[in-house]
């Protein structure tokens, strides 16, 4: 698919392309491949607001996934290309605003993910035991804004609305044997609270059906396989997939929902020492119920309507049921945050107004803050190399190289001013380093920093 996208492109006049890449994940980094591999004569930045760079892939991806985060290798390859520079410890929106990187820069582009959580917007949300599974990914992966957080594994029972691969991942996370968890780059503080964790009941709770959840084969079949955990189904929420349905799904589809059915019929009989695993389906929270926490749910009972049997929407019925519980998280998606006001934002939807990645003459938008909290890094890709293929034919269908800029010496000239450390590559390299020796003491593949302040202090050691 993307064999004629790697030629070279002849770029008109002898001005170099100065472009600024705003975010250093998965969508930062497959832009600036893409674009250093097409713009031969060329100077990628790419700017990052915390000092080490990657993203979600080293703040989302579940500690028990190492494989996942081999497409570290790859960024770091495009990192050392000669025409791509890393700049971290740059706050977009703070330190340099996006009038700044346009002036500096013949194209910007706005990579910085979706980071903030979508809310139940029901009463009881604001019990401080109703966490957003996003600050729990944090919290167990080191961002360092979520370092801190208060979070209370001293009941049995915890409720995770929302059935996507984020919530699976926090269920597998507090019910996985701490054994299995000391051999990840966990960070410490976590391993230590989840080996006191008295939390040994999740229930799963989503408002459509098994044929909507979001998880993946991979991700749900880690969860059955758990050591010391029991899945529990409820009968009845399968009881509408008859053998015709099956037969009409894909084949990603039908894989998936075949897996729950097996596990739903190898079911045993309910073993009081084993971690249980619950998911519930049709059912909608209405109110959190509680004295100073939260310690009930109502339900709401829903049926789908629809013609599509996988894009149903959830209809409440008049029906509802309680769930006890001594703890929630919310894991119902992710939305980007307008971080500068020159920024055009479509708050409804949290993500950046474009089209096709397209906001205006030189300004572009790729990754989550363009199409959404959709699909996983395979996706990301796509949609990067696709964004950056289209700056490549536009930059000289819209002479965006019509006078010469400052680059990057532009955002040097502020945070020189502004007395900002930056972190450059060879900065983070120290910082890789010493946290990977610091995990080969305690026999893990790494032993994060979880301060700026320490991230900064090895950087320029």
């Amino acid at each position: 698919m993307y064999n004629l996208w790697f030629n070279r492109v002849h770029i008109k006049g002898a001005i170099k392309p100065k472009i600024c890449i705003v975010g250093a994940g998965p969508a930062g980094f497959y832009a600036a491949q893409h674009l250093s591999k097409k713009l031969e004569k060329s100077e990628i930045d790419i700017l990052e607001k915390l000092p080490v760079p990657f993203g979600l892939v080293r703040f989302g991806v579940a500690p028990d996934h190492p494989e996942v985060k081999n497409v570290i290798n790859t960024f770091t390859k495009t990192a050392q290309h000669p025409n791509v520079k890393y700049y971290g410890n740059i706050s977009f929106g703070k330190d340099v605003f996006l009038q700044d990187l346009q002036r500096f820069y013949h194209v910007v582009l706005l990579t910085y993910g979706a980071e903030e959580y979508r809310k139940l917007n029901i009463p009881g949300e604001e019990f401080h035991n109703v966490i957003p599974a996003r600050k729990i990914v944090g919290w167990y992966n080191g961002v360092p804004t979520d370092k801190d957080l208060n979070l209370n594994l001293d009941g049995e029972r915890m409720i995770i609305f929302g059935q996507g691969n984020v919530a699976i991942d926090v269920a597998r996370i507090l019910l996985s044997p701490i054994d299995q968890l000391k051999k990840t780059d966990i960070t410490e503080y976590a391993l230590e609270k989840i080996s006191q964790s008295k939390v040994k009941k999740i229930y799963l709770v989503g408002r459509r059906g098994p044929l909507q959840a979001a998880y993946t084969i991979k991700e749900l079949r880690e969860m059955l396989k758990l050591k010391g955990c029991q899945t529990i189904w409820r009968n009845e929420d399968f009881s509408a997939l008859t053998s015709e349905i099956l037969g009409t799904l894909a084949r990603p589809k039908k894989r998936i929902t075949e897996l729950m059915i097996s596990s739903l019929q190898q079911e045993t009989k309910l073993q009081p020492e084993l971690n249980f695993f619950s998911p519930i389906f049709f059912r909608s929270p209405l109110e959190i119920l509680g004295e100073q926490k939260a310690e009930k749910v109502i339900l709401g009972v829903n049926r789908l309507v629809g013609n599509d049997i996988l894009t149903q929407k959830a209809q409440l019925t008049d029906k509802t049921e309680d769930l006890e519980c001594d703890s929630i998280v919310t894991s119902i998606g992710y939305k980007g945050v307008q971080v500068d006001p020159s920024v055009p934002f479509d708050n409804q939807q949290g993500i950046v107004k474009n089209t096709d990645g397209k906001i205006s003459t030189g300004l572009y938008t790729t990754g989550w803050l363009g199409t959404g909290p959709v699909g996983v890094i395979l996706t990301t890709m796509s949609n990067a190399f696709s964004v950056a293929e289209r700056i490549v034919k536009d930059i000289n269908v819209d002479n965006l190289l019509e006078s010469n800029k400052k680059g990057y010496g532009g955002v040097q000239e502020i945070v020189n001013k502004n007395n900002i450390p930056v972190v450059n590559w060879q900065d983070w390299e120290k910082i890789d380093k010493h946290e990977v020796d610091k995990g080969k003491i305690i026999g893990k593949p790494r032993e994060k920093l979880v301060t700026i302040k320490d991230m900064l202090e090895v950087a320029n050691s």
